[in-house]
């Protein structure tokens, strides 16, 4: 298969200077109900990149559940790799791709601990099968087979089996702080349109258009 030979051309409008919010939340916030409305698939899938203590980066998705000016949350065992890499090191990266509009949006911050009234907050909210399910894995630990994992389930179920399900102490939610957004507009010949927001002295953000 040759590889080299894929190739998409991006045709999509072009992103420019005037016609960016000055907030990058606000731009943000245009381009992800942009992409909601364009019925894409998981819309707010982000990748997470963290850093191991050897210095390894790590990478997954992860889904966003909400954000505002106070920056972008995401749920997860806090036993879990990227819980224990945030620990050592708060400095993470965010990639939400939505090529089907041809952009991307690449946000870089300190990510901390929601609070455990905050988590319970959204916690409630979640489906009975995802509320067991976040009792029922060890995230990241290693098993010998899904038949414990199911097992460990079906534990839960009959555990909870009246009443509402408690919030787990091992986990909850994390809020990304950005100090650095780029917009990312595919055109023609790659020739894309790339625009930063540097936040400065932690007051006003910095607009700059990057090379393609």
């Amino acid at each position: 298969m040759d590889i080299g030979a894929l190739r998409e051309e991006y045709t999509h409008n072009g992103l420019s200077r005037k016609n960016l919010e000055t907030e990058p939340f606000k731009q943000f916030e245009t381009w992800f109900k942009q992409a909601v409305k364009a019925e894409l698939t998981e819309p707010n899938a982000m990748s997470l990149a963290t850093v191991s203590a050897k210095g390894e980066p790590s990478l997954r998705t992860v889904l966003l559940k909400y954000f505002d000016t106070q920056g972008f949350v995401f749920f997860t065992n806090y036993e879990s790799n990227k819980a224990k890499q945030i620990d050592r090191n708060y400095s993470v990266a965010l990639l939400f791709l939505w090529l089907p509009l041809e952009r991307q949006v690449k946000i870089k911050g300190k990510a901390a601990k929601v609070s455990t009234a905050e988590s319970l907050k959204y916690f409630v909210t979640r489906p009975r099968g995802s509320k067991l399910g976040a009792w029922s894995s060890s995230q990241s630990s290693v098993i010998s087979s899904r038949q414990l994992l199911e097992m460990k389930f079906n534990e839960m179920q009959r555990k909870f089996d009246q009443g509402e399900i408690p919030l787990p102490s091992f986990w909850g939610g994390y809020r990304v702080v950005p100090h650095y957004f780029e917009f990312w507009q595919g055109r023609p010949n790659r020739l894309h349109d790339r625009f930063c927001y540097n936040l400065q002295d932690n007051k006003t953000w910095e607009i700059d258009r990057l090379a393609p």
